[in-house]
């Protein structure tokens, strides 16, 4: 017997092409442009080859937005951009239009809502962070909390492109650090191994998967009271937290010994330097919502030092490099101690030391 003739469509149920998203002067143009310019803060203009030009509004946004928020964002775009705004990585809005007399009719709408226009160039941008208490399931701290207290004393950074180049701010709520690198990132730091509940871990917690969570092999199995549970190396700990997003019983959140650090220097462009991982400059901070004011005095420290003594183009590792460690800790008011040195010894002969997998 033969198949029913097909008389339906495959109706493909993926994520739609980005390319539906860009606006049609974007889309015309793609991959096809000449220059572009700043010829304001918040304001981009990209020109194509053909002649075509689209001008590009940025404004920060609080992150946590509502839903009455967003439809305000999207009533300015519908109004002045042919319905066509995006959200970056950094939390921040941008509108695109083709026409330059809706720039600052843009600009006066938006800063009338609480929106500051800016973000471009060399001034400091919002800042890309992790879900905090909101979402995560680890967190240690509250991410958004701690960017909304840093950005109300940068607001003039934001607005203003007065830095030796742009500045990339980066918050995590734990020590894995999902903010990922930046000029200056402010990540939690545990200060003491997890706290092990023997008596429920077993009931709750798949033990194979903490042991392979952390990325030192510190976790062991072990029998407590006769009931299958875990044991943690405090040798070869490195108090990063993985394991406990694997076993809730592996509590290490605590709010005296989980503490924040600040590191500066990272940067993922390839641009005049390679890439470059962040380096420790302050730790031990009191981590006390809701304002955070050592964590935002410490930043505040850097930035000031970064924009008095940095030269034109130099991000904050390359101005670090060029002036040295010790000068650096000077004009900062920053303390250095021995705990900053890098000397952990136990992890595998190949931990982040390639890129390359091996079997």
């Amino acid at each position: 017997m033969s198949s029913p003739e097909k008389k339906w469509k495959t109706v493909e149920s993926g994520p739609h092409s980005y390319e539906e998203a860009l606006h049609p002067v974007v889309r015309k143009n793609y991959g096809k442009w000449k220059y572009h310019e700043i010829p304001k803060p918040g304001v981009l203009k990209h020109v194509a080859e053909s002649g075509d030009a689209i001008y590009t509004v940025r404004a920060g946004t609080p992150r946590q937005d509502t839903v009455d928020m967003v439809r305000r964002l999207c009533d300015i775009a519908d109004k002045y951009c042919d319905g066509y705004f995006r959200f970056t990585i950094r939390n921040n809005v941008e509108f695109l239009t083709p026409r330059q007399e809706n720039v600052e009719l843009m600009i006066k709408e938006l800063e009338e809502m609480g929106f500051p226009v800016g973000g471009t160039g060399s001034c400091v941008s919002s800042v890309s962070h992790t879900q905090g208490w909101l979402h995560c399931d680890i967190p240690a701290t509250d991410a958004s909390g701690v960017v909304k207290s840093m950005m109300d004393s940068l607001y003039h950074e934001f607005r203003h492109m007065e830095m030796p180049n742009k500045v990339r701010l980066s918050t995590s709520c734990c020590s894995i650090n999902c903010g990922g690198q930046a000029d200056i990132a402010v990540v939690v730091k545990h200060t003491r191994p997890p706290r092990i509940n023997h008596d429920n871990l077993s009931m709750i917690c798949e033990l194979p998967k903490a042991v392979t969570r952390c990325p030192v092999a510190a976790i062991r199995p072990t029998m407590v009271n006769g009931k299958r549970s875990l044991m943690v190396d405090e040798a070869k700990c490195i108090c990063c937290g993985a394991c406990f997003g694997a076993c809730p019983s592996m509590e290490i959140n605590h709010p005296e010994h989980s503490k924040f650090a600040i590191w500066v220097g990272g940067k993922n462009s390839n641009a005049r330097s390679k890439p470059s991982t962040m380096s420790i400059v302050a730790h031990n901070l009191p981590n006390n919502p809701p304002r955070w004011p050592e964590v935002t005095e410490a930043v505040g420290k850097i930035l000031s030092a970064y924009k008095e003594g940095g030269r034109p183009w130099e991000r904050v590792g390359e101005w670090i490099n060029r002036i040295g460690w010790k000068r650096f800790f000077e004009e900062t008011g920053l303390t250095f101690d021995e705990d900053m040195i890098d000397s952990y010894r136990h992890a595998r002969s190949t931990f982040n030391q390639s890129a390359h997998v091996r079997f």
